[in-house]
């Protein structure tokens, strides 16, 4: 490897130097960092349809992972993990990526995986006003062309889904992903003290031009994960997760029941 490239690839901090010429992430940058996302709650957005996957249109950076693929003309999806939870990442057709997220305060890592190819950056979040995320709830899904939706219900019966995203105690959704794998993102900072539940909904299948997948055949079996975390970012934090298998649109599925703190 020529000396710059191999300068560069340290200061990225990326865990292979082989993999710099196929995965770059150029958001979020790595060390230490003083300023929060501006525009308040930066991981509500406006749903929009037909189907869009994402949309990052006004992100602020500090709240925002983006970045380009080179190999997607072979594969059109990657592996995001952001401390530690992996789900599946789409990338555009020139290889591209962009999807918000909401940082907690602290030390935070992102990685973007392809096969053997991977690069990875370490953040610390140290602004006073960037409210650490107490409760997160991660849902994926391993299917391309179908919508799977997550919907989160409080101790106090306030119920968080893409029709109500956010709850009057502050919690939030992040968006509503109808084309295939997601992530949808639940979190709250100053989450109440009882009972949570988290279900998930096969709302439908794409691929064959109808939402109850029934047009040209049924829609796929498709498995759910769902990742709870709670305390992210410190000492005592905790992650448990979930795998479902979903047979059929219109299933509502109850994955977790469990008491916070």
């Amino acid at each position: 490897m020529r000396l710059p490239a191999l300068a560069a690839c340290l200061a990225s901090a990326t865990l292979s130097c082989g993999a710099l010429a196929q995965v770059s992430l150029d958001t979020p940058r790595g060390g230490w960092r003083h300023q929060a996302p501006s525009g308040g709650s930066t991981f509500v957005q406006s749903i929009n349809y037909p189907a869009s996957s994402v949309n990052t249109s006004g992100a602020d950076a500090a709240a925002l992972i983006s970045g380009r693929v080179a190999s997607a003309s072979k594969k059109r999806v990657a592996t995001l993990v952001v401390n530690g939870v992996a789900t599946p990442l789409m990338l555009d057709e020139t290889g591209a990526f962009s999807r918000p997220y909401a940082f907690g305060r602290g030390s935070n890592s992102v990685e973007i995986r392809q096969g053997a190819t991977r690069v990875r950056r370490q953040f610390f979040d140290a602004a006073p006003l960037s409210a650490p995320v107490e409760l997160r709830v991660v849902l994926s899904w391993d299917t391309d062309a179908t919508d799977v939706d997550l919907h989160v219900v409080s101790p106090l019966g306030e119920h968080s889904w893409y029709g109500s995203r956010e709850t009057p105690s502050g919690g939030a959704l992040d968006v509503d992903v109808t084309t295939g794998f997601g992530p949808e993102i639940f979190a709250h900072p100053k989450p109440p003290q009882g009972t949570w539940q988290v279900w998930v909904n096969y709302y439908g299948g794409r691929a064959s031009g109808s939402d109850d997948g029934q047009e040209g055949g049924p829609a796929p079996v498709t498995i759910a994960q769902v990742t709870v975390i709670s305390r992210e970012n410190t000492p005592h934090e905790r992650q448990q997760s979930f795998r479902v298998p979903l047979r059929r649109p219109g299933e509502l599925t109850l994955i977790r029941s469990f008491s916070y703190p």
